[in-house]
């Protein structure tokens, strides 16, 4: 994104490039076919359960006001409205917890003043919500959204990693709440006494990790050794509803000995109700006073929703997507104006781009392009094998046929990417067994089901129609409220449970946070598995301290959020670590230890290519780490590059000699010079000497020793 603060400049950039793409954006999503289904169905179920659930707490928190009937109406109409007109299709928009949080604190305000009170609650919101777009729109004219470039890693996974902890928290309060009288009940009810209170406890105690640890296997159903493959592929990708619907079911086992009402189940009026509607807003019966007074809660809600819709976008397109479409956050702000501007008159609460819903959207897509290049590459392999083609004439189909599925944009060049390289052990395989390079291959050396999943690159389905869908299928929710309301409140305590943690892989701050406690004698395994530069390339020190300072921050954040009202500031502390990024930290940590441990976008060094000479410095890393989602367990190099150690790339174009000593002579095993050194092993790069010597780059350890006895 072009840093411009120059007025409407960035809003004229981003529509000119999205307008660019904006047909091939449909025709992307139809040409999927059926396939489009497993993302829609994914994201619908994270979209849809938590803006329930935060219907629910609004509906206590406002005396039945504002209900789960306007929040999944706010959520549907303005995802509809984006998915159609905005600029960033990846981004998911929601009404959020913030939102609520704001909401409750006005309505609290309202009642207490006795020329507002309830009745006039909607109407005075409306005034806020009329700031609030006025304020998104100057932010959005000024090019605000150009600090998002400042942003850099620090602060994108801290807000993550803040996100994810609260949805576990929401989770572990409302389990807790399964123990005790709910609000607004008859406690006289056999339900309540102290005993069936119990039972209803430890009963949603099994629903809640019964649904946490089915949905988060079933999501590796792919590396199940067990069933088909087209099992286990429906199971990967819709296994996380169904867990919704079997515990769902299950709730309903022993109904015939059990009080009704055990389990507790969603709460919320059937959209045909009295009062399911009754919002519409009177604004001009407000008081002057109010009105003006009402910019001091816009200011806040403007400034939360500008961070909270910019990192969401930002989120949603990191680099190593591999994105190739435009970002378009400057118009996308402006956007989010009108829809709080609508939803204010509508008297709904507005909604936003919410996390962790947009990367969880992004990383199903990418699990959606996977599979259908790997299709296509799959059919192709076997093709060239029947035609008893070479190991490299085999490598250059695929990449033909990698190219052919590469649809330039209109605007753009064809894509320079290509496949990943082949490993050596192929190329080995081929060689010991006399196949060389030129001799026909067949399923001993090239494993067609295993090998075409290392030499995919990371890349995303980049379209409209899952979002669409997605938001078609929440606003479906409120005519099938009947239905969900026999859902129980346990359930959504774990799905909110697995969301946070389906939210960590791929974030480096956590997995710098298990590398911590990780014992020192066992820290070369994560050299030995993909993992990102910083490992290897900054002392385990700087890595601890870096890791303990932005722990600290994101605990101060956690607790910012448990002060009544000052809680929904806690964007503020996110966007101090901008300066604190570009001023403070560079006088505790050395610039290049910065650089691995935290670029920002303006500062990024290119993506390096893997050759042989880099294979052999670092070591043959494993295969794909995500055995399951594209992007599970994947450190990154930098925030673009994965880290994987491949061998020289073979291509049609230029075949191999079968007697290449570069390539045939290849020793059976690579060293990694760090990885040698804390096993305790001498390196062959060495020299001869040992792995300790000072000679040796790279002689200190960066990740500890380990014993002799690993």
């Amino acid at each position: 994104m072009e840093e411009t603060f120059v007025p409407l400049r960035g809003i004229k950039n981003d529509l000119r490039g999205r307008l660019k793409c904006y047909k091939e954006d449909w025709t992307g999503g139809f040409k999927a076919g059926f396939r489009i289904l497993a993302p829609t169905t994914y994201i619908f179920f994270a979209s849809a359960i938590p803006v329930i659930s935060f219907g629910e707490q609004l509906d206590r928190s406002t005396d039945g006001v504002l209900t789960a009937v306007q929040t999944l109406v706010s959520t549907a109409v303005c995802g509809i409205i984006h998915s159609i007109v905005g600029g960033q299709p990846l981004l998911i928009l929601g009404v959020a917890e913030p939102t609520v949080i704001m909401y409750t604190f006005m309505f609290n305000f309202a009642k207490e003043r006795k020329d507002l009170g309830p009745k006039l609650f909607l109407a005075w919101s409306a005034w806020v919500c009329v700031w609030t777009a006025g304020l998104l729109f100057l932010l959005a004219i000024l090019g605000a959204c150009s600090i998002i470039n400042r942003f850099t890693r620090v602060a994108g996974e801290l807000f993550g990693l803040l996100i994810a902890m609260l949805f576990m928290q929401q989770a572990i309060k409302g389990l807790v709440d399964e123990f005790r009288l709910p609000e607004r009940e008859d406690t006289s009810l056999l339900q309540f006494i102290p005993s069936w209170r119990f039972a209803n406890g430890m009963f949603a105690l099994v629903l809640s990790f019964g649904l946490l640890l089915t949905a988060l296997k079933s999501r590796k159903a792919r590396s199940w050794r067990y069933g088909t493959g087209w099992l286990r592929s429906f199971v990967a990708d819709y296994g996380v509803p169904l867990m919704v619907l079997v515990w769902t079911g299950v709730s309903y086992i022993p109904t015939s000995s059990v009080p009704h009402g055990i389990p507790r189940r969603l709460f919320s009026p059937n959209p045909w109700s009295p009062g399911a509607y009754e919002n519409w807003t009177d604004m001009l019966n407000v008081p002057v006073l109010y009105i003006i007074g009402a910019f001091i809660p816009a200011t806040m809600i403007a400034v939360l929703y500008y961070f909270d819709h910019s990192v969401a976008s930002q989120l949603s397109q990191q680099k190593e997507f591999n994105l190739r479409k435009p970002s378009s956050y400057h118009y996308d702000l402006l956007l989010l104006g009108f829809l709080t501007l609508m939803c204010g008159l509508l008297g709904i609460p507005p909604s936003n781009g919410v996390i962790p819903q947009s990367p969880m959207h992004t990383k199903s897509l990418a699990t959606l392009k996977h599979q259908l290049l790997r299709n296509r590459l799959v059919a192709t392999a076997r093709t060239s094998m029947r035609n008893n083609a070479s190991l490299g004439q085999l490598y250059g189909n695929m990449q033909d046929a990698y190219q052919q599925m590469q649809t330039p944009l209109v605007y753009q060049e064809a894509s320079s990417r290509g496949l990943n390289e082949l490993k050596e052990s192929t190329i080995q395989a081929a060689s010991s067994m006399g196949n060389y390079i030129d001799a026909p291959v067949d399923q001993t050396v090239f494993d067609i089901e295993k090998e075409i999943d290392d030499l995919l690159p990371v890349e995303v389905k980049e379209q409209r129609l899952s979002n669409l869908l997605q938001a078609v299928l929440v606003g479906g929710c409120v005519a099938a409220m009947p239905i969900l309301k026999r859902i129980p409140t346990s359930v959504l305590w774990g799905y909110f449970a697995f969301m946070a943690i389906e939210s960590l892989p791929g974030n480096q701050f956590w997995e710098r946070i298990l590398l911590l406690f990780t014992a020192p004698s066992r820290r070369f395994k994560v050299l030995e598995d993909n993992h990102a530069t910083f490992v290897e390339t900054v002392p385990f020190k700087s890595i601890a301290m870096f890791t303990v300072f932005q722990t600290m921050y994101l605990l101060a954040c956690f607790g910012l959020t448990w002060v009544p009202i000052a809680g929904v500031m806690f964007p503020m502390m996110i966007m101090l670590l901008v300066p604190v990024r570009q001023y403070i930290l560079p006088k505790f940590f050395k610039g290049a230890h910065l650089q691995d441990l935290d670029a920002a976008e303006y500062e990024e060094a290119p993506a390096l290519t893997y050759n042989l000479a880099t294979e052999t410095e670092l070591g043959a890393g494993a295969s794909c780490a995500g055995d399951a989602e594209i992007l599970d367990e994947v450190m990154t190099r930098s925030r673009g590059e994965f880290r994987h150690v491949s061998s020289p790339k073979i291509t049609s174009s230029t075949s191999t000699p079968a007697n290449a000593p570069e390539i045939l002579g290849s020793p059976h095993k690579t060293f990694s010079p760090r990885v040698s050194e804390l096993r305790g092993e001498r390196s062959p790069l060495s020299g001869g000497r040992g792995s300790h010597s000072p000679g040796t780059p790279g002689s200190s350890s960066i990740l500890g020793k380990s014993p002799s006895n690993c």
